[in-house]
């Protein structure tokens, strides 16, 4: 076999045997000497050896069986139509990091080489292996974590029948009701979509027993049984427990607003009031997001990596095949991905009792603590609850892993390692920070989220209010100002650094996706869909073919649904004493609308969110001066209708992955969301009357501890405002040097890739994703995401590497499988023992939290006078 390696990294293999395909035992021959019809040439194929298709496998990341399934359509792709697709595909994937680096280097050569045209008998293999490339794109998904979980086929089957009305509603009324219910509670219980999905399964079988008795309800004969238990049904009904399962952000606000413990506002407690801004708030972002489909939902760059945990996780109950694959230890795997489900579930479910319940210390494996108990050095350094977290073996909870939101084994490489390099940088600015003592942080914990006073204890914002709950600036001056930790203060100069290198990096990589977004958008608005102009979409993926067929949902419903949710939300802050503006919808929204793509785009390639939640606080702050109720409204609608924007686009890619019509998803999401609204509003309504609630002597442990963080934020950020702290002169001001150095980031990345392009590794730097790196200290730390890199590693680097079929089979449903197990026995341990106050008190379950890990050690003891800082009652406090 001759090998000629030209500059660009490609290897044409030339070979005379016979082409053969293994896959498990069995054979399958290729296509010979495949006549192309309009390219007037014939093509040599390269699919001759089982070294040759190990090449090419690795080389364009496919299976042996994506491969066949090319194969069989290579006489159908002409070498113009390759061509021009090629073209659309270099567009769209040359900077995306999921596409892989040698399939790219080959389309340039491909397409600027004018020899392969003037003699393209002379590249026979490399033209084979651009129209194999063409098929895998267009005939399928071009990543192969979306091609190992969704089908590249649509199902006739049905899919919003009686059974995923009865069983969504019924599962988002319960859902809703258990998370809400226990979401003041300390410690919280929350159900996870996941446990939704695995309960459906049973019971949308057990329905499939029911006689064939026909009805009609909305104009349509429906029946009680219309066939076995579908996919497209389970996946709806997911989709419906995913909406209802995050509880609307009203259970933020209207507490702060109502109970005498925070703002003491009398009117929060209307019912009517709380629905207004619950449908408002929920709404908005639902509305958002169907506007934003072609940005976020169509293009097959928008992956969304956590929703193909939920896609394997349906795919393992309701697949009909089972191939055997070859994986580590070169041998051959049988089990079937839902035996392989039901193993792995079973296995986590009964490990989990003993970092959950049993010997609680191999969750917090904090072991180099418990050599010195009380050195405060050691202990923030190597603290995995108040200090750092260096430590090689941190825990052995993998639900340890999964407290930053997102599930290990799903995220891509990349994305892992950019924020792994944004971590460490992170943890040196903290180190610098704390061991200088700059802002006085050595008088304070070097990790911890909470607000201090000059005394060195939790910083009371009661003390600084007067009876109507409006700022002081007399108690303020007898107080103290507001200090935070190094871990606190570094993460506000990243959150300051994303927000701006989200601007920049989404100019530089995505403008030419948001600008198609835009002409896919105003050409639908002139004729349908199917009336594109031939040659618009060469490159789209099967998946946005498959859903062609489906009657799309018009954009202006969206647009209904969002005006009448902003209307409805203006209606709750107008109709009562909220001394607030119903501009503040508006204000809210506008800033939403400008975040949401970049945001989205971002989360959909990386499977990480940026969260808008300081920003909204910072513009709010300023915008509503002094007022923290005004403060919160903004926030409501500039930060979480973006994040429920982020939220409801990953459900609608989940509908297009299962191919269910998009008319059907929007009113499951629709109903399932007006269940979820109006359960929690009930259930909080209902808490509010609670004797002590949200204070220390609430009982049934309803403490709120949530609700006491966003009071805080509401006063710093709103009545106190960020002027106080980060304004011109001010303390805090020089961390404001992060918007300047996240904005350039992306550039310094940019202009290495392209000073350096023969440097692979650079291709793979993500700034944001380095920037979101230094978000996640405070209170977390390293042991909450080091475990996490070298798990990804083996995952994503070796296994996916070298046993492609095997990790496509196994890899998401070992992730679903593993936090199924994880949340049903929490919810079993949370009810069957810690509700009846069981406890195992042992060296196993306390070890953890001694000396230094139980109460924060500070390297600097509080001066003899009391506080450290300006003196209270000194007059300087700005």
């Amino acid at each position: 076999m001759a090998v000629d390696e030209n500059e660009y990294g490609i290897t044409p293999v030339v070979d005379s045997t016979p082409s053969t395909l293994m896959y498990g035992d069995e054979k399958k021959t290729s296509l010979e000497g495949e006549a192309d019809v309009k390219g007037g040439h014939h093509v040599a194929p390269i699919l001759q050896s089982e070294e040759t298709i190990e090449e090419v496998t690795g080389a364009l990341e496919v299976t042996q069986q994506d491969l066949i399934d090319a194969e069989q359509k290579l006489e159908t792709m002409s070498l113009e139509r390759c061509r021009r697709i090629m073209v659309q595909v270099l567009e769209l994937h040359q900077h995306d990091q999921n596409f892989p680096t040698s399939s790219l280097d080959r389309m340039k050569f491909f397409l600027h080489d004018d020899d392969v045209i003037a003699n393209p008998d002379k590249h026979t293999e490399l033209i084979t292996e651009m129209k194999l490339e063409a098929l895998l794109v267009t005939e399928n998904s071009p990543y192969a974590e979306v091609r190992a979980n969704v089908e590249p086929y649509d199902s006739d089957v049905p899919s919003f029948t009686f059974r995923v009305w009865v069983l969504g509603i019924l599962f988002s009324g319960i859902g809703a009701f258990i998370n809400e219910l226990f979401s003041i509670r300390n410690p919280s219980v929350y159900v996870t979509a996941n446990v939704a999905q695995l309960l459906a399964y049973p019971f949308g079988r057990l329905m499939a027993t029911l006689p064939d008795k026909r009805f009609r309800l909305f104009g349509k004969e429906h029946s009680l049984n219309p066939g076995k238990f579908n996919k497209k049904e389970h996946m709806l009904i997911t989709i419906m427990a995913t909406v209802a399962y995050n509880t609307p952000y009203t259970n933020y606000t209207v507490f702060v607003q109502a109970l005498p413990v925070y703002f003491n506002q009398p009117y929060a407690y209307n019912f009517g009031y709380q629905i207004l801004c619950g449908l408002g708030s929920n709404f908005c972002g639902y509305g958002l997001a169907g506007l934003c489909r072609r940005f976020l939902v169509y293009p097959s760059f928008c992956v969304w990596p956590t929703s193909l945990v939920t896609i394997a996780l349906n795919r393992a109950f309701h697949s009909e095949t089972n191939e055997p694959v070859r994986g580590p230890f070169n041998r051959m795997y049988y089990w079937s991905r839902e035996k392989f489900f039901l193993i792995m579930f079973l296995a986590m479910f009964v490990y989990w009792w003993f970092p959950g319940f049993i010997f609680q210390a191999l969750s917090y494996f904090n072991w180099l603590s418990w050599i010195a108990p009380n050195a405060v050095t050691l202990n923030n350094i190597t603290g995995a609850i108040n200090g750092l977290g260096v430590n090689p073996i941190p825990t052995f909870d993998f639900n340890l892993l999964t407290v930053q939101g997102w599930v290990p084994l799903v995220l891509p490489a990349f994305t892992i390692l950019n924020m792994f390099f944004g971590m460490i940088i992170a943890f040196f600015m903290i180190v610098g920070t704390y061991f200088t003592n700059a802002w006085n942080t050595g008088y304070l914990p070097i990790n911890s989220n909470k607000l201090f006073a000059n005394d060195g204890t939790r910083y009371q914002v009661l003390n600084i209010l007067n009876d109507d709950g409006q700022f002081d600036n007399d108690l303020y001056q007898g107080y103290s100002e507001p200090w935070m930790c190094a871990g606190n203060l570094i993460i506000y100069f990243w959150f300051f650094a994303i927000y701006t290198a989200t601007i920049s990096y989404t100019w530089l990589y995505h403008r030419h996706d948001i600008a198609l977004g835009f002409r896919g958008l105003f050409k639908s608005l002139k004729k349908k869909r199917d009336d594109m102009e031939e040659g618009d979409d060469l490159a789209e993926d099967i998946h946005y073919r498959l859903m062609k067929k489906y009657p799309e949902v018009p954009e202006w419903w969206y647009l209904c649904v969002l005006l009448v949710a902003a209307g409805l939300g203006m209606a709750a802050i107008g109709a009562w004493p909220t001394y607030s503006t119903p501009a503040t919808v508006i204000f809210g929204l506008i800033m939403g609308a400008i975040c949401v793509i970049p945001v989205g785009m971002i989360t959909a390639v990386t499977g990480v969110q940026v969260t808008m939640n300081v920003l909204a606080e910072f513009i709010g702050g300023a915008f509503a001066q002094g007022n923290a109720i005004q403060m919160n409204f903004f926030k409501m609608y500039g930060y979480i209708v973006t994040a429920q924007t982020i939220y409801f686009s990953n459900d609608l890619k989940l509908a297009h992955y299962a191919k269910i019509p998009p008319k059907h998803t929007f009113a499951a999401q629709m109903i399932a969301t007006l269940v979820s609204t109006l359960v929690c509003t009930a259930v909080f309504n209902f808490q509010l009357g609670f004797a002590n609630v949200c204070t220390a002597n609430a009982s049934f442990g309803f403490t709120c501890p949530g609700q006491n963080t966003f009071f805080t934020a509401s006063v710093f950020w709103g009545t106190l405002s960020a002027k106080r702290l980060f304004g011109p002169g001010r303390r805090y001001n020089a961390l404001l040097i992060g918007f300047p150095v996240g904005f350039v980031l992306p550039f310094i990345g940019y202009g290495l890739q392209k000073a350096f392009p023969r440097q692979k590794w650079l291709r793979q730097l993500h700034p944001v994703m380095i920037c979101a790196g230094g978000l996640l200290w405070s209170p977390y730390n390293f042991a909450n995401y080091w475990p996490v890199v070298p798990l990804t590693c083996l995952s994503w680097l070796y296994i996916k590497k070298r046993y492609l079929a095997f990790w496509s089979k196994y890899n998401y449903v070992l992730a679903a499988a593993w936090m199924t197990g994880i949340a049903l026995a929490a919810i079993v341990i949370f009810f069957a023992l810690e509700i009846p106050a069981v406890e195992l008190n042992w060296w196993g379950n306390t070890v953890s939290y001694e000396g230094c890990e139980g109460a924060a050690c500070r390297r600097l003891p509080i001066p003899d006078v009391g506080y450290f800082g300006v003196p209270p009652n000194s007059s300087r406090f700005t």
